[in-house]
């Protein structure tokens, strides 16, 4: 059945593979702050723990938010570790390093998350996708939000 919103099929698969990167980044940087929630430890342990648990749960209803949006382009969203690992940029943790560390990089991997979803935007503006659009204006929103809320505890 033929797709026909009013944005070109060209467009669409354009701006398709772009939130693909920001679904792998996500759903990368999601499992990575459960990791680091689960595995924190140290002074700050309580209010780490907490901050970890209230960002890995606002990725977790993203993810779902991108890929839908992916799904209504009439493209399949990727959903394995294997096609995450493929196209994302945010670095797995090969192992448990220090609650200073953890707040170091997940701050970071926000902010590439950030610029990942940043670059999407001169598709959907070719396209006219104004949906894209807002839902890349929010996980901007939210990714710069918990990089400087995990910057200030580095402070």
């Amino acid at each position: 059945m033929s797709l026909n919103t009013g944005i070109p099929a060209e467009d669409r698969k354009v701006i398709a593979e772009g939130l693909s990167k920001v679904l792998a980044d996500s759903y990368t940087l999601y499992l990575k702050t459960h990791n680091f929630h689960w595995n924190v430890s140290g002074p700050q342990f309580a209010a780490l723990h907490s901050l970890f648990e209230e960002q890995y749960q606002e990725l977790a209803s993203s993810v779902d938010e991108i890929a839908e949006r992916i799904r209504a382009l009439g493209h399949t969203a990727p959903g394995s570790y294997k096609a995450f690992s493929k196209l994302t940029s945010i670095e797995e943790a090969e192992d448990v390093p220090d609650s200073k560390t953890m707040l170091k990089q997940l701050a970071e991997d926000n902010e590439t998350a950030a610029r990942t979803a940043r670059s999407v935007f001169p598709a959907t503006e070719s396209g006219n996708d104004e949906a894209t659009a807002d839902l890349l204006t929010q996980r901007l929103a939210a990714h710069e939000k918990a990089a400087w809320m995990l910057r200030a505890h580095l402070e």
